[in-house]
């Protein structure tokens, strides 16, 4: 998912590169779910999280979902069709090591479509995390609540900000430079010029959601601090 596209990037070499770095289909250190407790945050410091996402002026009258024992809820409700939450390490594709790395925090702000459409598979992910199916059972969920159309399709303009000076992302690297997301259903890199030479925009095909997602990094994080060369 978008938090595996974040840590591809942030491996590859030099700045504006999109070599993916293989992935183990277990990770040793994480090699299944822990307890939950250690995936749970105080709510208030879950929403504080969410809304460093996108940039005050956005994330202040977004709706906020906070993840629970139960699944995830809504903690605050919005009034401009965005939405923060937090993500977790299931947020990234089944194969991916850190998938039920306990200290992955990715706080994302979605506009309404993507809210609607896209950040839907990662809630029902969750579901089914909670439920405690294996990471096998869940790709096989995934291609079936897509072929079923148990998931609305991917609405066009669906994207999300992704700028937490906060964000953990996984053991090594904890963070990538601040940027924006745009979600477009299918393998679409080679239509938008991704990853062409001199463009800004990068790329990662992601097949087990059957979409493409494409970042463009920006210049400061949601507080308004510089970013930096090292993201740092």
């Amino acid at each position: 998912m978008r938090v595996k596209t974040v840590l591809l990037l942030a491996f590859a070499p030099a700045m504006w590169t999109s070599t993916a770095m293989p992935v183990d289909a277990q990770s040793p250190s994480y090699p299944a779910l822990a307890p939950l407790a250690q995936y749970l945050m105080p709510e208030k410091d879950e929403i504080a999280l969410a809304r460093s996402g996108a940039p005050k002026a956005i994330s202040q009258a977004a709706e906020v979902m906070v993840l629970t024992k139960d699944g995830y809820v809504t903690a605050v409700k919005g009034t401009n069709g965005f939405l923060c939450i937090v993500e977790r390490g299931w947020a990234n594709e089944t194969s991916h090591p850190d998938f039920w790395n306990p200290q992955l925090r990715a706080p994302n702000c979605f506009n309404a479509a993507a809210a609607k459409t896209y950040e839907r598979i990662y809630l029902m992910k969750t579901r089914w995390v909670l439920e405690g199916k294996s990471k096998q059972e869940i790709a096989r969920a995934i291609a079936a609540a897509i072929d079923n159309k148990k998931l609305p399709p991917l609405a066009p303009g669906a994207m999300c900000y992704m700028m937490s000076k906060q964000q953990y992302l996984g053991d090594e690297p904890k963070r990538w430079h601040p940027h924006l997301m745009f979600f477009v259903a299918g393998d679409a890199a080679k239509s938008w010029g991704a990853d062409a030479p001199g463009s800004p925009l990068l790329a990662t095909n992601v097949p087990e959601e059957r979409v493409t997602i494409f970042m463009m990094r920006v210049e400061h994080w949601s507080d308004g601090t510089p970013d930096t060369k090292d993201g740092r």
